[in-house]
């Protein structure tokens, strides 16, 4: 005998068919709008290294770049350390500013298995001791036996940073400046304290790097390193938590063509924190940009052709 559903029946059978195919479809146009044209996650959290300008600005470029692209963009400040805990836990998507092979090695053997490299954007990132112009001291030695020109101070900044690891590890043991008082602070401690000093026509020898603004705005020289404890140039890279490039494939391809030039970060960071303070970073990205008109078009034309 054939059975035959009761017209009740049949109604809420149908109801719930109906309700099924519009849920399914909702879904759809739910992961739909999740996604950029090109078929990346929308929302995107990047960390930046607190005090760390170039990554700052970095990641600021980047920010404007892809609020014009439709992507949610969330900038997150910590020490190194933090971040890449973070990204090797899935809380931050991507950093700006890892660098290789020497000053954040520990961090990518560390956390390496739950990171993905994105490229590098930066080859000539350099780790120095830096002094005002006319310092007597030349070589880092110098601060052992004429630690008194500085007040026996060598300022440096946050705890975490991979330089003030390697002045603790490398520089002081080997030049012997144990004796020296080696101050760890933060990079706008450390920086208003060479500025004043500048200012006051006084000494102060501070932990610094290449490419900084502060090159620019002070008359600095680099205190030679001959056992070369702060190592070579370095490359600037991006990092991203694991499956960063299966979620965002098509930023991803283009970070893999993301390169600034020396000049183009100067300018880039010289507007940011020289000209504007620090205090409008989105904005000065966003007017880097405007002067820089073809600096996306080219990058995207070389993404389509890689």
């Amino acid at each position: 005998m054939t059975a035959h559903l009761s017209r009740p029946l049949a109604l809420t059978a149908s109801a719930a068919a109906l309700a099924l195919l519009l849920g399914a479809c909702a879904s759809g146009e739910a992961d739909a709008a999740d996604l950029t044209p090109g078929g990346d996650q929308k929302d995107l959290t990047i960390a930046i290294h607190n005090g760390w300008d170039e990554g700052i600005a970095a990641s600021y470029l980047w920010q404007a770049i892809l609020a014009d692209e439709g992507y949610e963009v969330e900038l997150e400040t910590a020490d190194p350390g933090i971040v890449y805990t973070g990204i090797a836990g899935g809380d931050f998507d991507v950093n700006f500013d890892m660098w290789l092979p020497v000053t954040h090695a520990d961090y990518l053997e560390k956390y390496g298995d739950d990171l993905e490299q994105l490229g590098s954007w930066y080859d000539d990132a350099r780790l120095t001791i830096a002094v005002n112009e006319d310092s007597p001291l030349v070589t880092i030695a110098d601060l052992a036996t004429q630690g008194d020109v500085v007040d026996n101070r060598l300022v440096g900044i946050e705890p975490g940073a991979g330089l003030t690891r390697i002045t603790k590890d490398e520089v002081i043991p080997t030049y012997g400046l144990e004796d020296l008082d080696f101050v760890e602070s933060s990079t706008p401690a450390m920086l208003a304290e060479l500025s004043g000093a500048i200012d006051a026509d006084r000494n102060i020898a501070v932990t610094l790097w290449r490419p900084h603004w502060a090159y620019d705005a002070f008359p600095l020289r680099d205190l030679e390193d001959p056992e070369g404890t702060l190592g070579e140039a370095e490359n600037i890279e991006m990092v991203g938590r694991t499956g960063f490039g299966e979620d965002y494939p098509e930023l991803a391809s283009w970070l893999a063509q993301f390169t600034l030039t020396s000049d183009e970060l100067f300018t880039l960071e010289n507007l940011m924190f020289n000209e504007n303070g620090g205090d409008d970073n989105e904005g000065s990205a966003a007017q880097w940009l405007e002067e820089n008109p073809e600096f996306v078009t080219t990058l995207k034309a070389a993404a389509d052709k890689a």
